[in-house]
């Protein structure tokens, strides 16, 4: 059985990634692809319905991105969001022009009136908040459009052609800040698009496993295992997938927390998959000896990566693929299509130009962190391990500002400890979906037994998320805090400041670097 398919073109909107992630929550499936994706790779993917992303542009404009306009002769339901409402209107007989004045112009949260015998808003209030941000207005309608949604400002915010099932809304009904957005986009996807909700982690799981069967056949797998959330997942599904034909590579860079290469061993013992733990310290701190610039940092950790699976796949012998637990988030901040990129992820945009197999497969790429758990829980991993504090690949590399040195990777481990050791033991853990110490290359002056000292400032960092594309930073008890404080003050030779990051993402990222 083959799942529904929602097919969501990006155009250069914000909010691509999170239009798919709340069609998901409808339990559909959703994949985001560039507008310039063929007509006939449209056809072979067979989406129920077709959603077009907001971007920056002017649809009137040369240079703007616009779809074939084979698209809308295919029959399928064609959701148009924001500059995707214009892009309706432009190529199916309207016009879409620039706001002459604040009066046609909309950003932020607006009052709307809706049509609600309308399909999508059916359900919704004939009056309720949306957010909008558009600075063009359409000031024709297509012939064989109707207005269903409206503001103060504008005349025409929804537009809708039942009979060719096309709709388009000027507004973000992604965003939280609509309120009723999540059920605009269940009414399409349901009363629409006919979809029956066959999308969850059992499917998906089933769905991944005979992928991963038919593109592997009987050829070896090396598996990059780091310990963490996603590798484990992804462990577990090739496990479940080709069983022996399965090697775990465990790269102890030098750059992981205490005790973490002997937890990450003792975790997987109760497993039957071949795991080989790779002593790579020295080899990693020689690449990025002197090296201070945080893209610098994740490409060479990237790459040394790749050469020890190299290197360890030549040991096995005939290994052609390489898998990897990249999620969602990795694939979107490092970088896709036209999005700028934010940090390189080591197994993504870290990797080199060359590397020796034959595929890297990448299962749960199209996944988000919390889906990740879930579908960790669907293989029958154990909760200590689905709920494990996500920790990157590049380790500690990335939580040091600036030159990494063994002197500063220890410091910095004891400092991390404490700081998790007292979060443990409050029990507060749970409404922190990360945290973690980092080492600041700030010095300072202090008073320490009566003398002076000049050492280096530590950085607690903890936020709270849904999805790890946005995130709060948590409100820890000052009483927590104080106590983190003052042990590692006292128990971590070499710092003498601790201080705590408010800054939320945006604008900040989770790490530091």
């Amino acid at each position: 059985m083959v799942n529904q398919k929602v097919l969501i073109l990006n155009f250069g909107g914000q909010y691509d990634e999170l239009i798919a992630r709340r069609v998901r929550e409808c339990s559909v499936y959703s994949e985001v692809k560039p507008h310039t994706v063929s007509i006939q790779a449209i056809k072979e993917f067979n989406p129920i319905g077709i959603i077009f992303t907001g971007g920056p542009q002017s649809v009137y404009k040369e240079n703007s991105p616009h779809p074939d306009e084979a698209i809308f002769r295919l029959g399928i339901p064609i959701l148009g969001i924001c500059y995707g409402c214009q892009l309706l209107a432009h190529h199916l007989g309207g016009k879409v022009v620039e706001a002459q004045s604040d009066s046609s112009r909309e950003y932020g949260k607006t009052l709307t009136y809706f049509d609600t015998t309308c399909s999508i808003f059916q359900g919704v209030k004939e009056r309720s908040i949306t957010w909008m941000s558009h600075g063009d207005y359409m000031a024709e309608v297509p012939q064989g459009f109707s207005l269903v949604a409206k503001s103060a400002k504008c005349p025409n915010v929804a537009i809708a052609d039942e009979k060719r099932k096309l709709y388009g809304v000027q507004f973000h009904p992604e965003v939280n800040h609509t309120e009723y957005g999540k059920a605009i986009i269940k009414n399409f996807l349901y009363k629409v698009c006919g979809a029956v909700g066959d999308w969850n982690m059992e499917s998906y799981a089933r769905i991944a496993i005979e992928n991963i069967r038919k593109k592997v056949g009987k050829d070896e797998v090396l598996l990059a295992l780091s310990g963490g959330v996603d590798s484990s997942v992804c462990a577990a599904l090739f496990a479940e997938a080709v069983g022996k034909q399965l090697t775990c590579v465990f790269v102890d860079h030098g750059l992981l927390r205490k005790n973490e290469g002997d937890e990450v061993e003792e975790a997987f013992k109760k497993w039957d998959i071949n795991l080989i733990r790779v002593n790579a310290e020295e080899k990693f701190l020689t690449a990025l000896k002197g090296v201070t610039e945080p893209e610098r940092k994740r490409k060479i950790i990237g790459e040394q990566f790749i050469r020890v699976f190299e290197e360890e796949g030549k040991k096995i012998g005939s290994v052609d693929y390489l898998a990897q637990g990249t999620i969602y988030p990795d694939v979107i901040e490092s970088g896709k299509g036209e999005a700028e990129t934010i940090k390189s992820h080591h197994n993504v945009g870290g990797l080199p130009d060359f590397v020796d197999f034959k595929e890297i497969i990448e299962p749960l790429k199209m996944l988000f962190k919390d889906e990740v758990r879930a579908l960790g829980r669907e293989l029958g991993l154990p909760e200590y391990l689905v709920e494990r504090q996500p920790f990157p690949g590049p380790g500690l590399g990335i939580r040091i500002i600036g030159e990494i040195t063994k002197e500063k990777l220890e410091l910095l481990r004891e400092a991390d400890y404490i700081f998790r050791d007292e979060v443990a033991k409050t029990g507060i853990e749970k409404s922190m979906n990360q945290y973690f110490a980092a080492l600041t290359n700030m010095r300072s002056v202090g008073v320490m037994g009566d003398g002076r000292s000049y050492d280096y400032a530590i950085a607690l960092r903890s936020v709270t998320t849904d999805d790890f594309m946005t995130a709060d930073w948590t409100r820890i008890p000052y009483d927590v805090l104080d106590k983190v404080s003052s042990r590692i003050v006292n128990e971590v030779k070499g710092v003498n400041r601790v201080l705590y990051d408010i800054t939320s993402k945006p604008p900040a990222t989770v790490e530091l670097e």
